[in-house]
């Protein structure tokens, strides 16, 4: 099986062992791969390419935007305890993804109108049917589509299926204050 290598600097594993201060030292870039039986066991790098890998790591968790607010607005007055954080931007569904707790009343908003919260069963069918089919989408709009399954799941439920087979019959009684013949 191919293997990527992911420096042009490498060293076998007895030499490592014998010298390791001299074998990094001469590494191309800090970065030495260690190989027994042909194949890299261990990859090793000087602090210096060490801080450099964090500070771009760092880099590109930050946000790419100018704009800045003020302190005041990431002051948090009421601290959430257990507060699940969404994943920014567009996702696949996940196991454990939840809507959030003002569900219902944002469903209203979108026109929606649920009785009941969201069920375990309810929420872990949704949640596993569109697991499947992979498709990103932002977290309110994962929420739209679970207010919509919702409403049409708890209709349909609400309405026994037609027999198919059962040939409609008409009412033969005549309502009160109709005259009959």
């Amino acid at each position: 099986m191919p293997v990527k290598i992911l420096t042009s600097t490498a060293i076998g594993l007895d030499a490592f062992r014998q010298d390791p201060v001299t074998a990094l030292a001469s590494a191309e870039e800090g970065t030495l791969a260690v190989f027994d039986n042909n194949a890299p066991v261990l990859y090793v790098v000087t602090p210096a390419r060490l801080a450099r890998l964090l500070a771009l790591e760092s880099a590109s968790r930050q946000a790419r935007s100018d704009v800045e607010l003020d302190a005041h607005f990431y002051e948090d007055e009421s601290p959430h305890q257990g507060v699940i954080s969404v994943p920014a931007g567009k996702f696949a569904m996940y196991a454990g993804w939840v809507p959030d707790a003002d569900f219902l009343r944002q469903a209203a908003i979108w026109g929606v109108v649920l009785n009941s919260p969201v069920t375990a069963a309810e929420l872990a069918s949704f949640v596993t049917y569109w697991q499947a089919e992979g498709r990103m989408f932002h977290h309110v709009q994962w929420q739209q589509k679970l207010a919509r399954n919702l409403q049409q799941g708890r209709a349909a439920h609400g309405n026994p299926p037609r027999d198919m087979n059962q040939l409609p019959e008409p009412d033969q009684s005549i309502p009160d204050g109709f005259r009959g013949a």
